[in-house]
């Protein structure tokens, strides 16, 4: 093995979330919380985290969460940033501007994004990484819940006030929904707000790049 592909690891899965400090890093800590605590029950082997580089205590700042999903030991449990993330989640729509979201992304990748918009029309604003991507899913994360403002599990402390209990719920669903990363049920176990999730997994819209970039 090669300094190059020391941390190849075919079954791995990285999931990030980009998020507005203060306002959102709660949701897009949950979306990565619930996710893996889902796979978890499944057996799977796991990580989650916050980028504690992003500043997540100043208002507005584009912050992120991570979380790894895979069924093998996951030998890179020590690099502290997705380099190659498989979902790109977005707690609000306005990230698409001015921020390498699908920075290193792999081939295939899916992007999540909190919008009543269209795909087709935030797509016309994303300007790199989009020949790596397959789909883009939007769901309307607002109207299903509301975000959760606390200071309950950060810093790596137990979450208190719940996880997915604001539209981090309905955001992990539409996750679940265009990937299957895990199954429905399992986050149903793991979220809160199990009524967000179900309208979230119902309402979510797929929609493959390429049928929108021979449109544009």
């Amino acid at each position: 093995m090669t300094s190059e592909n020391l941390f190849e690891e075919p079954g791995l899965k990285q999931i990030t979330v980009w998020a507005r400090g203060v306002y959102e890093n709660k949701e897009a800590r949950d979306v990565v919380v619930a996710l893996t605590e889902a796979a978890a029950l499944e057996g799977k082997h796991v990580q989650a985290w916050e980028n504690y580089v992003d500043l997540p205590d100043r208002i507005y700042v584009p912050v992120r969460a991570y979380g790894k999903i895979s069924d093998q030991v996951i030998e890179s449990r020590y690099v502290y940033e997705n380099e190659v993330p498989d979902i790109v989640a977005l707690t609000e729509e306005t990230l698409v501007k001015g921020i390498d979201i699908l920075a290193g992304i792999k081939p295939g990748a899916v992007l999540v994004i909190n919008t009543k918009r269209s795909a087709e029309y935030l797509l016309k604003f994303i300007k790199k990484g989009t020949e790596n991507l397959s789909r883009i899913v939007t769901v309307d994360a607002n109207s299903l819940a509301k975000s959760i403002i606390t200071l309950s599990g950060a810093e790596g402390a137990t979450d208190a006030s719940g996880i997915g209990k604001g539209m981090g719920a309905a955001l992990a669903a539409a996750i679940v929904k265009a990937t299957g990363i895990v199954e429905f049920e399992s986050l149903l176990k793991i979220v809160a707000n199990k009524s967000a999730a179900k309208k979230a997994f119902d309402q979510a819209v797929v929609v493959d790049v390429k049928t929108l970039t021979k449109a544009i």
